[in-house]
């Protein structure tokens, strides 16, 4: 099971944050011994989390986590300097596992660091100086705490720079096998470590100092290969065991082969299923101390209760034992009883001991212990065989009345913990009858919808995936759909060479609709669509071509009048059931649906639908359009309507 996020998983994950760049901060809420989360306001998107969780797993979460009603004096502190601070530059410091977020002030500039490692923790920083930190501590090199100077971790081997001969100078000039000076000396880390001798079909036990140049050059390529995806073109996926995320990262690994593989569109969103994961183990393990408390006392009344019934076993034993050895028992009460008076103590104890079942004798207190029937007895040799048997039996009935009284406090235990355990499985049933998610399928990376033909199509949801679904997905056959509005994605019609002129207009809708066109809630727009060799990244002498954006080159086939209305209805894709967003013309025989445009609240509209069509609001909220939305119309049939 992953224990840390890796290098690679820090870059991606500081790829993904510099989305927030230009939004500004909101709230900020501190819990437990390592949750901080920071809540930011995205124009045009509402409110999104930026969320540490046990000062080890960095992401935005899909749910809002709960967040305490009092913030601690650290949340306060924060609060106080960066609020409504603009997010500046966020980046992954060297190939550390920190990510460094620059919040600016009208006043002032502050870097905000979050080191996700040896143990974890996020600083404020001002002027190189330590402002406020979360955990205070000294090392060997750094002191952390405030008014000192934030002194970074000693820079390591970044293999994201690194150039070939600096690689193989540190295979060179290793000690270690090759994994070990993959994993620690290059700073791969032990996942990708392994992942490139897998690649390389590498000795992973060879010393490394001893790996042949063009063996070297191999891994290097590998390490290059992997960079480059998990920058340009992640794919990021989850390794399932046993049906748990056993492991997760952004690229596709080979030396997870035995494990089965799930797409996930982000590294926030794998971070988030792991996490939930990881808390539902726990609260699998997890025993209520007063059902512990309970099982504790039960067990201790059972051995108690057992302990009375054997005892009241032994005595009733005891007493017919008497009667079984009637003769030897008379004998030696009467003998006893008549010398007691008299010899002295010495002399009957002498006398009785040379007898073959006496055990012992004491004559202080008139007792005589002694073996009848197999049984071991001690009597009072003052008194007779009844006497002493009706003595044995009225024990055995003062121990069974206790055994009595200690059954019903079992009895009584036992149906306070069925009691408390049949609350807690109420619980657990109103928790398991949650929504559950649909399966996932690589696609949902992406804004996706399919055609009413059938064609799936594919969006970018920002800059970042912009660049992955042209670079890894835009082949030959398909047709690229863009819109002049600001902010569009850039859309791809996979075998689109063959779209039917409705289709065409479907996906440039939809192109049009996933556009800040939404967010602006115009009616109406226009989108265009090309063949993939009119699309490039190469810029014309002097101009620039930022992250997400391309070139279009060559004659625009635009598409007029396309509303800015979508339907989010149920589908059945592979034999699963989806929700989708798309346009009307794509849900010919869906029976559950609803209309959306432009307009009020998408996070409200997303828990509604969420509710409706019994999915987690993740899945609703991630399909839909960027801004707010309203519902329009609804339609549901009548012998399926949700209970409120």
């Amino acid at each position: 099971m992953k224990k840390e996020m890796s290098s690679f998983d820090v870059r991606s994950i500081a790829t993904e944050l510099s989305a927030l760049e230009g939004a500004h901060m909101d709230k900020i809420f501190q819990w437990g011994a390592g949750n901080v989360l920071f809540r930011i306001n995205v124009q045009g998107e509402g409110k999104k989390d930026l969320f540490l969780k046990d000062k080890k797993w960095l992401y935005s979460p899909a749910a809002k986590p709960e967040t305490p009603i009092q913030p601690t004096s650290f949340a306060t502190y924060l609060r106080k300097y960066l609020d409504n601070a603009r997010i500046g530059k966020v980046r992954q410091v060297g190939f550390d596992r920190v990510v460094e977020m620059e919040l600016l002030k009208a006043d002032s500039e502050y870097k905000l660091i979050f080191e996700i490692f040896g143990g974890g923790n996020v600083l404020l920083v001002k002027d190189g100086i330590i402002d406020t930190c979360l955990i205070q501590k000294t090392m060997r090199d750094r002191k952390v705490r405030p008014k000192e100077p934030y002194i970074w971790p000693q820079p390591r081997f970044n293999p994201v720079e690194s150039t070939e001969a600096d690689f193989i100078q540190a295979m060179k000039e290793s000690e270690s096998d090759c994994v070990r000076t993959l994993a620690t000396a290059v700073n791969l880390g032990g996942q990708y470590a392994e992942e490139v001798c897998k690649r390389t079909g590498a000795d992973k036990t060879m010393p490394a100092s001893e790996i042949p140049d063009d063996m070297l050059s191999k891994m290097y390529a590998q390490v290059k290969d992997i960079v480059k995806h998990v920058i340009d073109v992640p794919e990021t996926t989850a390794y399932i065991k046993d049906g748990k995320i056993e492991d997760f990262a952004p690229i596709q690994m080979l030396s997870h082969d035995d494990l089965e593989s799930k797409p996930f569109g982000s590294m926030s969103e794998v971070i988030d299923a792991f996490v939930q994961q990881m808390k539902e183990e726990e609260e699998e393990a997890y025993v209520d101390p007063e059902v512990e408390k309970l099982n504790r006392r039960i067990l201790k009344q059972e051995e108690t209760v057992q302990e009375y019934k054997e005892r009241c076993e032994e005595l009733k034993r005891k007493a017919e034992a008497l009667y079984t050895d009637y003769q030897n028992v008379s004998q030696l009460l009467g003998v006893l009883n008549e010398q007691s008076q008299k010899l002295t103590w010495e002399k009957l104890k002498e006398g009785a001991m040379k007898i073959p079942y006496v055990k012992d004798i004491d004559p202080s207190k008139n007792l005589v212990t002694g073996e009848f029937a197999g049984e071991t007895v001690t009597l009072d040799y003052t008194k007779g065989l009844d006497a002493n048997a009706s003595d044995i039996y009225q024990q055995s009935k003062d121990i069974g009345e206790k055994g009595r009284h200690a059954e019903d406090a079992l009895n009584d235990s036992r149906a306070e913990l069925a009691k408390k355990e049949k609350g807690i499985a109420k619980e657990k049933a109103a928790m398991a009858g949650r929504a559950q998610p649909t399966k996932q399928f690589w696609f949902e990376r992406f804004k996706w919808f399919f055609t009413s033909e059938g064609k799936l199509v594919i969006a970018g949801r920002d800059a970042h995936t912009n660049d992955g679904v042209v670079k890894k997905h835009l082949k030959e056959k398909d047709l690229y759909c863009h819109t002049d509005i600001h902010g569009a994605p850039s859309t791809i019609i996979k075998d689109g060479a063959s779209a039917s002129n409705q289709e065409l207009r479907e996906a440039c809708q939809f192109a049009t609709a996933q556009s800040k066109g939404w967010v602006g809630a115009v009616s109406e727009g226009s989108a265009y669509w090309v063949y993939p060799d009119q699309v490039s990244k190469t810029p014309n002498p002097g101009e620039f071509v930022p992250r997400g954006a391309f070139i279009i080159r060559g004659k625009r086939n635009y598409e007029y009048h396309l509303p800015l209305e979508l339907i989010v209805g149920e589908i059945d894709y592979q034999g699963s059931r989806k929700v989708m967003c798309g346009p009307a013309s794509c849900f010919k025989d869906c029976e559950k649906y609803f209309v959306i445009r432009p307009g009020k609240n998408k996070n409200r509209i997303s828990g509604d639908m969420a509710k409706r069509f019994n999915v987690p609001e993740e899945e609703i909220s991630r399909i839909l359009p960027p801004g707010e939305s309203e519902i329009v119309k609804e339609v549901w049939p009548k012998d399926d309507e949700s209970e409120e």
